[in-house]
């Protein structure tokens, strides 16, 4: 039968078998439930503000937007204009101002409908006058970025137990919490490191969950955390002084594609504890949260599939799958279900019906599912209901309140369906046919094919999974010890050699045909991915870059091949022009001749394949010069090309010193174009050089560095900008064009961020980029260290530090990261590559000149906004002389075709790499006319005529 079937799903053969009678039983009772709930509802539920404010309409999504950024915002000129931006009827700035107190009032009686109270006190005296109700206080707040956050945190924690086990119901009361909100560490990175500590704190808080006789439950957070979760949760479990508390629990996510898998783990655990003489465990079960953030990261990544389903139909099932598994555990588990979908809820009922009687409870979310509550009282008084009670401070509130709204607010959720239908028997039929037959399709395709049919990203592991991350770690320190062997240095003869070379291929290479060429690139690709850990630990070894540094320079060399490949496909073929009567025109791309190829340490991959990959699509032969600290990078890939296919005679690299290779390179009136990448200096050396010598004019397409700033205005998330800051000025150790040199503050916000940017600073790490555990690896050479350790004595001397990491006491040429306090982008002397961060604050109403500041430095390569304010950001658009702006998140790693990456002014040439304008500047435009009339007139306008 097919119902038993589908409940197979992911979980094995079923202990117990299924009687036939279980789906009608769960069809006739969900119609009760979701007929009772649409009667019962309260005056102000999810489902009636969906109805009124429906979120993916501009009233409804203004209204969730400006309740996510408003309680957070200080400065009274932001909280107006966040009112006349999304609330359509307040732009009238007098009528914005006499609303804001209105506004802000009302936004806070809606946030006291979702959010429990402001603190665990308010909340046990509430839960006294709700005898109905279990309940589970969840303190809110976002993950700790800093020790200090931690300490909070815990301390936040270990007040709610104190306090809940006072009330002295422990079968009622409970607390629920968050990892991540223990140590600002927790993830694949940090975790060894922090694991001892985050141990010690998440065991002392159950220690005394366990005396106050409460229940104490693990909360789920994103799936790169799960097996972290897991690891921590198996070593609480098996602690002696816990075994005889009954009140440890732990959260499962169904909608996750590993959630059958890990409820597994779960419950050879409870087996296992069980047969040790302990109590059971409490296993909450739950859909999911933050599916848009899991299927994006996940795009961005290149995984090979999704850690969610992304068919609801899917979740649907692997809930029921799930909850049925935990039902036939009795004993061993407390089985808990978290939802707010009658379907589900009857779903679980006929299962638990058709088989032996145990306890388990529903859950449903403060201010959530009220009218389901409602109905199940009716239909179901003996089943007790827990609610999740949300506790936190008035900033706190209205975020949480919105990130449960847009949860609820997918176009597939229950909520959002009850919300616009007037049929609930068209909700229950179309909501259990996950039980009568196959599993429904995958919604989207795979994040690797998200392009496709023009190509297929390269493809990533998922390096925020600490067993990923060390299994990447194991295969890097096995790979070939390519940077070991010797590599013979050429010299201005040795360029002229291959120039030789080069120019006498040249012809034949610009006609082969493009097809031929552009699947060579794709073979190049497939080789690159398949060789993916020996090119990472060449750029490890060679360039000091962090294995998840590593691994993206690598997938990004990777689809520099494959879109390159595609667009000489779009580009190279004749393009017919208008054309009048008698006539026909066409226009055509051509390759250039020899172009010399110059590229940096920094993607000692990415950037020596791209520009050699470009300038082969185009039909040009190619002299290839990588910086002098890579040449085995650049050999191995060369090593690749030839074997893809692409001929020897087509592809020449010449390492070596550039002021011998480099400028042979384009002294010779041979080499028709010179890409390069790297500081502006040597670029103008070029440009002069260019200028000089005989012959035709050849192009320079350069991409050199920048002062890029990144503007933080109030209503920012002070968590989202500090993420983003950090990841854009020290990953790479700073030494990327694209990395963050000046940040600036609106002076309202300015000391949360900072006191939140000084914390993240400590906790990274810096030390051997080989080693899973470091965020930050060394500095290219010893010349740079010098260099920019000079530089940082010269700051210390003159303006205060904000943050810094610790150093380690260890050999090599490591910088630790620093951010100093200025009074503006004009006090830099320039460019500093390298992990130096320069902060500066600014008034709101001094925008303008604060971006004019930034165009006069010269630069014009990356900028970031971060802002609530559409209005803000497009002020910044149309202002800011940048060739790549970015909102509310970080300025780096750019991705090929989405982001075609490069600057203007002192930053490059353009146009920009990986994107759809770079090719044709490899190649020559040429014209081909036809005089069809010649040969006695135009037949077919005569035949059309007539």
């Amino acid at each position: 039968m097919a119902a038993y079937d589908a409940l197979k799903f992911g979980m094995g053969a079923p202990d117990l078998p299924l009687p036939e009678s279980w789906l009608p039983r769960a069809r006739s009772l969900a119609l009760a439930l979701a007929e009772g709930e649409r009667a019962r509802g309260p005056w102000l539920d999810v489902q009636r503000l969906f109805s009124w404010l429906p979120p993916d309409e501009p009233l409804g999504e203004g209204l969730f937007r400006l309740a996510e950024a408003l309680p957070r915002t200080p400065d009274r000129a932001s909280r107006r204009a966040l009112l006349r931006e999304h609330v359509p009827f307040l732009r009238a700035p007098a009528v914005a101002a006499l609303a804001l107190p209105l506004a802000e009032a009302g936004l806070r009686a809606v946030a006291r409908q979702f959010v429990y109270a402001e603190s665990i006190e308010a909340a046990l005296a509430q839960a006294r006058d709700d005898r109905r109700h279990r309940f589970s206080f969840d303190m809110l707040g976002e993950g700790a970025r800093t020790a200090e956050d931690a300490a909070r945190g815990f301390s936040r924690y270990a007040r709610a137990i104190a306090a809940t086990g006072r009330a002295g119901e422990p079968q009622r009361l409970g607390v629920s919490i968050k990892l991540s909100s223990l140590h600002p560490r927790f993830d694949a990175c940090g975790y060894p490191a922090a694991r001892a500590l985050l141990l010690e704190r998440v065991a002392g808080l159950c220690a005394s969950a366990a005396r106050a006789g409460i229940g104490l439950t693990i909360d789920a957070e994103e799936s790169e955390r799960a097996p972290l979760q897991l690891d921590l949760f198996a070593a609480l479990a098996r602690r002696p002084e816990l075994l005889a508390w009954d009140g440890l629990g732990i959260v499962v996510q169904a909608y996750r594609t590993g959630a059958l898998e890990t409820l597994r783990e779960v419950l050879a655990l409870a087996r296992l504890r069980r047969e040790a003489g302990g109590a059971a465990l409490a296993v909450r079960l739950v859909k999911g949260a933050y599916w848009d953030a899991e299927v994006k990261r996940a795009q961005e990544l290149g995984l090979d599939g999704y850690p969610v389903f992304t068919a609801k139909g899917r979740t649907d099932l692997a809930y029921v799958a799930a909850a049925r598994a935990l039902l036939d555990a009795a004993g061993i588990v407390f089985p808990q279900f978290a939802t707010h979908n009658p379907v589900t809820v009857a779903c679980i009922v006929a299962l638990s019906e058709a088989r032996p009687p145990c306890p388990f409870e529903f859950q449903r979310l403060h201010g959530m599912g009220e009218g389901l509550d409602a109905a199940m009282r009716e239909q179901l008084p003996a089943l007790p209901v827990r609610v999740y009670a949300p506790v936190g401070e008035r900033q706190e509130l209205l975020a949480y309140l919105v990130r449960r709204l847009l949860e609820n607010g997918a176009s597939t959720s229950h909520v959002r369906q009850a919300a616009r239908s007037s049929d609930p028997g068209a909700l229950v039929d179309a909501a259990l046919a996950f039980a009568e037959g196959p599993p429904p399709a995958p919604r989207l395709p795979d994040p690797t094919e998200i392009l496709m049919p023009e190509r297929r990203l390269a493809r990533g592991p998922d390096l925020g999974r600490l067993p990923t991350l060390e299994r990447l770690a194991k295969e890097v320190a096995a790979a070939p010890k390519d940077w070991l062997a010797p590599v013979a240095d050429g010299d201005a003869g040795t360029a002229r050699q291959a120039i030789d070379a080069a120019y006498a291929y040249r012809d034949e290479w610009a006609r082969t045909p493009v097809e031929q060429r552009a699947a060579a690139l794709e073979r190049l690709a497939d080789r690159m991915e398949a060789d993916t850990p020996r090119l990472v630990a060449l750029c490890v070894r060679e360039a000091g870059k962090t294995l998840a540094d590593a691994h993206a320079d690598v997938r990004e060399a990777i689809d520099f091949c494959r879109y390159y490949a595609g667009e000489a496909r779009r580009l190279f073929v004749p393009l017919p022009l208008p054309s009048p009567a008698g006539e026909r025109n066409e226009l055509t791309l051509h390759g250039r001749g020899v172009f010399a190829c110059i590229s940096p340490w920094n993607f000692p991959v990415a950037i020596f394949t791209g520009q050699v990959a470009a300038a082969l699509a185009a039909g040009n032969t190619v002299v290839a010069k990588p910086a002098e600290q890579t040449p085995r990078a650049a050999l191995r890939v060369t090593e690749l090309a030839l074997e893809a296919g692409i001929p020897a005679q087509a592809l020449h690299l010449v390492p070596g010193r550039g002021e011998e290779v480099g400028q042979a390179l384009v002294d010779d009136p041979r080499v028709a174009g010179v890409a390069f990448t790297g500081s502006n200096a040597t670029a103008k050396a070029i440009q002069l050089a260019l200028a000089r010598r005989d012959g035709p004019i050849a192009p320079l397409i350069a991409e050199t560095g920048g002062l890029n700033a990144m503007l933080v205005d109030s209503t920012a998330l002070p968590e989202q900008v500090v993420d983003a800051v950090v990841a854009s000025a020290f990953r790479s150790a700073g030494q990327r064009c694209s990395s963050l040199r000046m940040l600036y503050l609106q002076e309202e916000i300015a000391p949360v961020v900072l006191e939140l940017l000084r914390g993240a600073m400590a906790a990274l790490r810096v030390g051997d980029p080989a080693d899973p555990a470091t965020d930050v690896g060394p500095l290219i050479d010893e010349e740079a260290h010098r260099a920019l350790s000079g530089y940082v004595v010269q700051m210390r001397a003159k303006w205060p530090v904000v943050g810094e990491t610790p150093l380690p006491a260890r050999a090599g040429n490591f910088l630790a990261p620093v951010a100093f306090e200025v009074g503006s982008i004009r006090d830099l002397p320039g460019e500093r590559f390298g992990p130096i961060l320069h902060v500066a604050r600014f008034r709101i109403g001094d925008l303008d000149r604060v971006i004019d500041d930034v165009n006069a430095c010269g630069f014009g390569l990356t900028m970031g906004i971060h802002t609530r304010l559409q209005s803000r950001a497009e002020q910044v658009r149309r202002r800011a002389r940048v060739g790549n702006l970015y909102v509310n998140r970080n300025i780096i790693g750019a991705v090929v075709g989405m982001q075609p990456f490069g600057g203007e002014g002192l930053s490059g040439t353009g146009p920009k790499a990986g994107g759809p304008h770079y090719l044709p500047r490899f190649a020559l435009e040429r014209t081909f006319t036809v005089n069809t009339a010649a040969a006695g007139g135009d037949l077919s306008l005569v035949t059309s005529s007539l």
